[in-house]
Order: structure tokens, then sequence, then C-alpha cells
């Protein structure tokens, strides 16, 4: 539909000497050293608070989502501060999405899905990202408490220059409706892979072909040019 459905926060490090920092180059220093946890509780209530603020404007409600490591399930409390962040804000958790990769999804321990079905008792959604970048086990798939599949970018940076990368992307959408999943399409840039994953009824598109990752005040600026919104996703 072209409608603004959704965000994805991105953390950088304004480093004083460095400059912007992904968090390739810090996250797993703060995952060592535990402030992972102090730094993953900033995030969400960051994203919690921002989106509730949107809302308090008159914006139509979209969804922000949010990523997880491993570590951060290591956290008795992870759910109840999610729960509390929440509150907090008074934001509604279907408006909350978070997202973790694949191989978090196909090898975690029971201990790991167990707070997943946790965090859907609370009603927030949940994604895999980086779908396809893993050898998954269709039937731990299946078992898993999640909504969203996210495509892999370099399947869709292949759509129209690899037969293979078509019918892959191809297929993740076939799998994802058989599970009554939705899917994204994450780092479309050519008119050729949104035209490709329009064809293949991929729910939502996500990638510089429509907006590189930008602060908040522009992205307000975004929904103030939007017209009517739906509560999905990105």
């Amino acid at each position: 539909s072209g409608n603004i459905v959704g965000f994805e926060a991105l953390l950088r490090w304004n480093h004083p000497d460095r400059g912007m920092l992904p968090p390739g180059l810090f996250i797993p220093l703060a995952e060592q050293t535990e402030l992972i946890h102090s730094i993953g509780k900033w995030v969400i209530r960051e994203a919690c608070r921002q989106n509730m603020e949107w809302q308090d404007k008159g914006y139509p409600p979209v969804v922000v989502a949010i990523n997880l490591s491993v570590e951060q399930f290591r956290n008795r409390r992870l759910t109840s501060m999610i729960a509390e962040e929440l509150a907090i804000s008074r934001l509604m958790p279907e408006y909350l999405d978070i997202e973790i990769t694949e191989s978090i999804a196909i090898h975690a321990p029971d201990y790991i899905i167990s707070i997943l079905k946790q965090f859907k008792a609370l009603g927030v959604s949940i994604s895999i990202d980086d779908f396809g970048t893993e050898y998954s086990s269709l039937s731990r798939l299946k078992d898993l408490p999640i909504d969203n599949l996210k495509i892999a970018m370099e399947f869709i940076r292949g759509i129209g220059r690899s037969s293979r990368d078509d019918a892959i992307a191809g297929a993740i959408v076939n799998l994802a409706k058989s599970l009554d999943l939705k899917t994204i399409a994450e780092g479309v840039e050519t008119e050729e892979q949104l035209a490709f994953m329009q064809e293949n009824s991929c729910d939502i598109i996500q990638g510089f072909y429509y907006y590189r990752p930008m602060p908040a005040r522009e992205a307000e600026q975004l929904l103030q040019k939007s017209k009517a919104l739906k509560p999905e996703l990105k």
C-alpha cells in the first residue's frame, strides 16, 4: 500500500573520538561485560517512550521493533522488565515487536523458548531476523511462538541476478504463509527487488528503497506526511 506501518530501532554509539559507531563494534564487548543488560533496557525504554510520544501527538499507531541478543535472555527479569517499560510508557504491547536472529530461534535451549512464550503472553509480536541464513529445522520452526519472518538481505540483494536467490525468497514467503506468518523483505533497494517481492505477496517491505536510518525527529516528519497508517509492521 505504500503506508508506513512501523520502524526498527537501530542502536548507534556517538563516540567522542571515533564518531558514529555501528553495534557490531561495541555490542560484543557489552555482552562480555554484561553492560548489554543496561543497554538493552535503555533501548526498550526509549522505543516504548518514543512510540507512545508519537501516539500522544495524534499520529496513527505504528510498531517499533527492537533486537535482542542471546545474552539478554540470561536476564531472569527480561520479561518483567519489558512489561514494566510498557506500563511506564503506556504503550500497548501490540505496538512493540521483538526481533531475534534465526540462530537464536532455531538452536535456542528450552529456557529461551519459554521466554518467547512469555513475550507472546504479554501481547508483543516476535520476528525471526535474517531468515534463511542458517540450516533451519522446520519441525522446530512450527513450534516457535513467532509472528514474522524477515528474509535475509543476502537473498534480497540477489533478486534478478540469481535464480536461486529468487527461488529462496519466494519459497520463504510461501513457507511463512503456510505457517500463518507474515513476511518482511529486509534490505530492499531497487525497483526490481520491490516488484519481485510484491508479485510474491510479501507483506512488508523494509530498506533503502524507501528510507535510510534516521533519527526519531526525522521519522516523526515522515509520520506527519504519511497518509492513513495501519498497525502492522515496518
